[in-house]
């Protein structure tokens, strides 16, 4: 029996969601990084943004774009699409012409700030309207009222992922939140983001849904990015991270990543559970059950996402 059915059930699985979900919006860039997808493989998302990336006017040529692009990625690649808002003039023209023409070629389709589950449900019938029943549906947390419903919108069925949109956040306290509070530091630090960060993240793990953690603009500061992504990973609980910059991709994907002792173990441990049909074994002077095998499943499971090399006895669980 596979680790993963034998572990556990159908809906305790996460989504196999690439750690990292890069931004763009200007046609040069999108045409870059779906290229940058192509060379690396699918370790990461291009999500097209035809949100901020639409120049006022243009919407509808900005989504005719998305489109092309996306139907011209390569068979492999895993392109998603950010819309307008449910509340904007231009998201059913969006959502009609990306997921109608498109939809079956995306990987999701993310739905900025969004407060309540009824907006959910509105994007949802969009989808459904556009014969997309089956694409994903990611969305954007932005407002303190949203941070409050994050457990329900996690609960939605069709909802995949929640992002948290730092800058919406900070804005939305009319200045009670210091500029410093979106910054690669003070995003850490002040306890009103760091609060809605872990209420996100908490929400998504409740319901079986990937916390995928915000912006960090200073990207040419690399060392700073890596410390930013390193604690969004191992400090805030989240499984994924936006890149708004190539020079973000490698970064995140190195800090979500496991490192090769915990790979080496992880692949010791779930070989040795499996030949002991998955009842209790010892290992290095420690008990360890089910409990324990789900989590270094899980690091397995990170490491093929991210393109690390797996040991030999666990080649033959990630075929492809």
């Amino acid at each position: 029996m596979h680790p993963r059915d034998a572990l556990f059930e159908a809906q305790e699985q996460l989504p196999a969601l690439p750690v990292c979900d890069h931004y763009a919006g200007v046609e040069v860039r999108m045409r870059k990084s779906l290229e940058l997808q192509a060379e690396l493989g699918p370790v990461f998302d291009v999500t097209l943004d035809a949100e901020d990336g639409a120049p006022v006017g243009g919407e509808a040529e900005h989504a005719a774009l998305v489109v092309e692009l996306a139907l011209a990625a390569a068979p492999e690649a895993r392109v998603g699409v950010r819309v307008h808002p449910v509340d904007h003039p231009a998201f059913e023209a969006d959502v009609a012409t990306i997921a109608g023409k498109a939809g079956a070629r995306l990987s999701h389709l993310m739905v900025p700030k969004v407060e309540s589950v009824a907006d959910v449900e509105a994007a949802v019938r969009a989808l459904d309207a556009a014969g997309a029943t089956a694409l994903p549906l990611q969305v954007l947390i932005e407002s303190p009222a949203a941070v409050h419903r994050a457990f329900d919108i996690a609960a939605q069925p069709r909802v995949q992922s929640l992002s948290f949109g730092l800058m919406d956040f900070v804005s939305a306290h009319g200045g009670a939140i210091p500029s410093q509070g979106m910054g690669v530091e003070g995003q850490f630090t002040h306890p009103l983001v760091v609060r809605a960060k872990l209420e996100i993240a908490s929400a998504c793990h409740a319901h079986g849904k990937v916390p995928s953690h915000c912006v960090v603009t200073e990207f040419k500061d690399q060392a700073a990015f890596r410390r930013a992504a390193l604690r969004a990973a191992h400090e805030f609980g989240y499984t994924r991270m936006w890149s708004i910059h190539p020079d973000q991709i490698r970064p995140v994907l190195e800090a979500f990543a496991p490192t090769e002792d915990e790979i080496a173990t992880a692949a010791a441990i779930v070989a040795a559970a499996e030949r002991a049909q998955w009842a209790p074994i010892s290992h290095a002077g420690k008990l360890e059950d089910r409990a324990s095998y789900r989590y270094y499943w899980q690091v397995l499971e990170r490491a093929h996402q991210t393109g690390r090399a797996l040991p030999p006895e666990a080649q033959a669980w990630f075929p492809h």
